[in-house]
């Protein structure tokens, strides 16, 4: 069973660094605010 226990933490590991990433994204990395503009043809309001 010491392989197995050694998957198990290596997988562990890096799941833990995946979620600390994840983590330290959604919390110090701030959007920029802009505004923005889409053009819509007019033959995609008729109904057909």
């Amino acid at each position: 069973m010491p392989t197995l226990f050694r998957f198990l933490t290596v997988v562990a590991v890096i799941l833990g660094i995946g979620y600390g990433v994840v983590f330290a994204l959604a919390n110090f990395v701030n959007p920029k605010p802009r505004e923005m503009t889409v053009t819509i043809p007019p033959d995609k309001f008729l109904k057909k």
